[in-house]
Parts: structure tokens; sequence; C-alpha cells
């Protein structure tokens, strides 16, 4: 499905036909059907009586199992959401004929951003580069799936070519990105030059066969390098401390309707991609297998393969303490809103990598619903923050003095710019500090429970220090939510530029005289006076009010996702 859409809509786009007759904001709504379409046809595939155990694709490069579905679905889900966020912008242009009084006709355009058709293409192909992904069985089609992903992301972030940081982001994203593919590639390569094979059920077959202990040290060791070194590329594509550097600049340099994608679908893909090689390439759920070699000698499996259980999860322990030291701390210097973000997914993290780097059937349930609960939190904190954007963008003149720049339609920017907004936005900033809150882990909210779910299960298993401290940096990472929602209850005393008119502005700045004289090269011979008013749409509003009352009232019926987790968990050991 996601493929028909692609090519339809590059078809639509390359003839002048259809490129002249169907707005941007067509593009966008389809787009956003195309995915919810592609959710039910992937949860219709969950009715095949083998899905359980996996269907193979395309001879074992790609398998369908019970989770790479249920995750599908909930993938395309939040595309969906976040492609409903995109701005609609009314634009009332006042207009008079050159050489005539000023008392022109007005009339309305209903208009949407000039990317907007290449944001919904992008994003599909990143969009398709997840779902296969989540269903790769194969290190060859992981390594094509993720670049297939991460190409979308580098062209996304440098979608907004006129803006110089986003150019600078995107520059910076595409450098570093790949180079953690080079090391995926680097890892995928020594593992099949040290077994002869790159598909994962053969891997899994040739950790249980090894008879000899020559033979057993040479491929674990092989092994354990291109693992390593493939935990190594995936984690510094999902931003994991100490690889993280490269995330809060990427994340702060481009718009935030981009940043929005960037901080959510990518990492849920990669994350469910070690999940699966985690629990299958580690000693699987801690197993116990004895068999008899020819020399008719026992040979424990638990024993031989231990050193490779070991090496993977100590580099998940290592990055999920530094994940949440770095996340936490860093987070308390920031003044600008996505860079603060930036650094709180870094903590959340954290938690993530805690959960997998204890790998039993509990830790990957409160894994899995964590990841949950994460990307509904933060689509919220994203769609609320783009709400508020458009509405103060409404209140604001257009036209501004900003230290002699143009500022059209900007985006939220600094921490600061949040004060005093409860009390022209109520219902938006209750919503937004629902959802810090629950970031926060403060109960009954559902991050609470996530929190909860993680910490208990490293506690089962003897994980003290990293449970100790995973609860004191999230007390710490409390004070900088609290900031934020400190600053919505707060009365502004901030003015806005209202009383300027358009003639005191641009005899004011020479871009702004430049800026208005680009406006009259579109008029025709008509002097415009444009007036941009960005529609906070009813579908917005109410995504928001649906995934706050998730949020809020998780707690009357937590048992539907619970329930889900628990079972997909079990399915992953026992299956």
């Amino acid at each position: 499905m996601i493929t028909s859409a692609i090519l339809i809509l590059i078809v639509a786009k390359a003839l002048p036909v259809l490129n002249t007759h169907i707005y941007s904001i067509h593009v966008t709504r389809i787009t956003s059907i195309v995915f919810l379409f592609a959710g039910a046809l992937s949860l219709n595939t969950l009715n095949l009586e083998s899905i359980g155990s996996g269907i193979g694709l395309y001879s074992g490069l790609f398998q369908v199992t019970a989770i790479s579905q249920l995750i599908e679905i909930f993938l395309f889900m939040i595309g969906g959401g976040i492609l409903i966020a995109w701005p609609q912008i009314k634009k009332k242009l006042t207009s008079h004929p050159k050489g005539q009084s000023k008392g022109g006709e007005k009339f309305i355009l209903l208009l949407t951003d000039k990317y907007s058709t290449d944001y919904s293409l992008v994003v599909l192909f990143s969009s398709l580069g997840s779902s296969l992904l989540i269903s790769s069985y194969d290190l060859i089609s992981i390594y094509l799936s993720i670049e297939l992903q991460s190409f979308g992301l580098y062209v996304l972030s440098t979608l907004y070519r006129d803006s110089e940081s986003s150019t600078n982001a995107g520059l910076k994203y595409f450098l570093l990105g790949g180079l953690s593919s080079c090391i995926i590639l680097l890892g995928t390569g020594i593992i099949y030059s040290y077994t002869g094979t790159t598909n994962l059920e053969s891997l899994y077959i040739i950790n249980s066969i090894i008879d000899t202990a020559q033979m057993q040290q040479y491929i674990i060791q092989g092994i354990n390098l291109g693992l390593s070194l493939i935990f190594i590329g995936f984690l510094f594509k999902i931003a994991a401390a100490p690889l993280h550097n490269w995330s809060p600049d990427v994340y702060d340099g481009t718009p935030t309707i981009v940043t929005t994608w960037l901080t959510i679908i990518p990492k849920i893909a990669i994350l469910i991609i070690l999940l699966e090689l985690q629990v299958k390439l580690g000693v699987i759920g801690g197993i116990k297998t004895i068999i008899i070699n020819n020399s008719g000698y026992l040979l424990n499996l638990s024993q031989s393969l231990i050193f490779n259980n070991n090496i993977i999860k100590m580099l998940l322990l290592i990055s999920a303490i530094l994940s949440l030291i770095i996340g936490s701390l860093l987070g308390l210097s920031q003044i600008r809103i996505k860079r603060l973000l930036a650094y709180s997914t870094i903590s959340h993290i954290g938690f993530i990598l805690l959960a997998l780097a204890v790998n039993t059937e509990q830790s990957i349930d409160s894994f899995i619903f964590y990841i949950i609960q994460y990307t509904i939190t933060n689509l919220n904190i994203f769609l609320v923050i783009l709400g508020l954007t458009y509405i103060i963008n409404n209140t604001e003149s257009k036209l501004s003095i900003n230290n002699n720049i143009l500022s059209v339609n900007k985006d939220i920017s600094f921490i600061s710019e949040f004060k005093g907004l409860f009390f022209s936005n109520p219902l938006l900033c209750l919503s937004l500090a629902v959802s810090l809150f629950s970031m926060a882990g403060i109960p009954p909210l559902i991050g609470f429970f996530s929190k909860q779910l993680v910490l208990y299960s490293a506690l089962q298993n003897g994980y003290y220090f990293i449970s100790v401290l995973a609860i004191i940096v999230s007390v710490i990472s409390c004070s900088y939510y609290l900031q934020i929602i400190k600053l919505l209850f707060t009365p502004s005393d901030l003015e806005t530029t209202d009383n300027y008119s358009p003639s005191e502005i641009t005899a004011a700045s020479p871009k702004l005289r430049a800026a208005k004289a680009r406006v009259g090269s579109f008029s025709f011979g008509v002097n415009l006076i444009d007036k941009n008013e960005i529609i906070l749409t009813n579908t917005h509003s109410y995504l928001i009010s649906i995934l706050t009352f998730s949020i809020l009232f998780f707690f009357i019926k937590p048992s539907l996702i619970l329930n889900s987790t628990q079972l997909l968990s079990l399915s992953l050991f026992y299956i």
C-alpha cells in the first residue's frame, strides 16, 4: 500500500495537469488516509493462523510475525497523526489596482506550505523503510531497510532549503548517519566472514549446533564483534549516549513539524529490530540447553554462549547509564525547547535500553509498553507545541521587527516563549502540562506506570545500582519539565507588534522592504498587504484531546495495552 501510494504521488507530481490542480493540503490529507488504510491492511493480516510463528517472505529476507504487524499498525497510526498536524495557512490579501484608491477588494485564499507535497512523499519513503526494517530477517535486508529509512530522514531534515539552520542540521545528520551506516555494514561483513550467512534464522541455528570448543570460540568471537558493531551503529541512530551529540543540533535546527517525525518514527523501528537481535542472538531468555558432542562430552550451551550475551548486555547497560545521566543533567541547562526535548528523549532511551538489557519476559513487556507510552506522550507534546505556535502566529503581527529580520510564522524556539500562554490558551496548556507530568513520571499518568515496570523488572533481576540511578535522574529531570509548566502559568508582560503599521515596518528594515518587493512581484499589478492566519484544524484538536485523555485516564482501563504487551513479550520467548 505504501509503495503504491509513493508511485501514485510521484506520477501526480510529475504530470503538469495534475500538479496544478491538486493543492498541497490535498496531498497531505491523502497521505494521512494512506497511512490509516495501510494500518487497517496490517490489522487484517493478524487473522492468519500462522502469523504467530512467523511467515517468511522473499526467501527469508523478511518475516511477518504478530509483533511486527502490531508495531507496524502502531507506526502507521502515529505517522497519520503527525501528518494531520501539517499547518493550513489562511492568507488574507487586501488588494487595490495600481493608480486607484486603496479601498480595493478583499479575498481569502486557503494555502499550505510550499514544502507540504515534498514532506508527504518523503515521509512515505521513510515509513516504507521503517516498515521493512521491523519485518527484516536478514542482515542484508536490515541494512537496506535502515538505509531507505535514513535517506528519507536526510531529505526531510533539509526540506526547508531557505533555512540555513535546517541545511546545517541536515548536513550534520547526513554525515554522522552515513558513519553509523558504515559501522552497521562493517558488523554485517564480519558476521558473514565468520559464519558464511547473513540470515538471522541461520545464525540462531549456528548458536545451537556448535559441537567443538575450537569451532565455538572461533564463531562466537566473530559474532561478538559483528553484533557489537551493529548495535553501536543502531545506538548511534537512536541518539543513545555517548553517541548522542548530533541529536540536539539536528532537532533544534529543523522546523518543529519535521522534528516531530525525526523524534518518533525512526526510533520505533530501530528499537524493535534491536529487540529481535537481543532476544534471539543472545542467550535466548537465559535458556539452558545441554547436548552431547561427537566425543561423548556434555556441552552446556548456556555457558558457551554466555560471553556473547555479556558483551551485548554490557554495551546496552553502559549506554543506558550514560543516557540516563547525560539526558537528565544536560537538559537542565537548556533554554531552547527542542534541545531540551532532545535531551529528554535521550533520558527516556536510557530507560528503554535498561529494559532491553535485562532481557526477560517481564522486562521485554516493559520495553514494549515504554515505547508505546513514550510515542503517545511525545507526539502529544509536539502536537500541542505546533498548535500553540499556530495560535501565537495568529495573534501577533506577521510582519514584525526582530533584529531586522522578517518573522513570518516562526516556530516556538525558546522555553521563555511559553510564559503566560495558559491565560490565552488554557486547554492546550493544560494538555501540555499533563504530557510533561507524564514524561516526568508523575502518578497516576501513563508515564509513571512505564517507568515503574522498567524499574521493577530491573530490581527483580538484581540491577540495584542502575535502578537507584534511574530513580535519582528521573527526579532530577522533573525540574526542567516543571520549569516549562511554571512558565505556562506565569503571567506574561510581553507585547506584540500588532500596533506597527506596514509602512513603519517597511521603513525600519531593508530586509522587510525586500520581502515586500518579492510579494509584489507575484501580484500581477496589484499591491498586496498580506496577513497570514494558520488554522488549528478540528482534526488536530481532536487528536490532541484523544492523546491527552489516554495519558490522563490510562489507570482506569490499563488492561488493553498491558495485556497486549504481555502477549507480545511471551511470543518472543515461547513461540
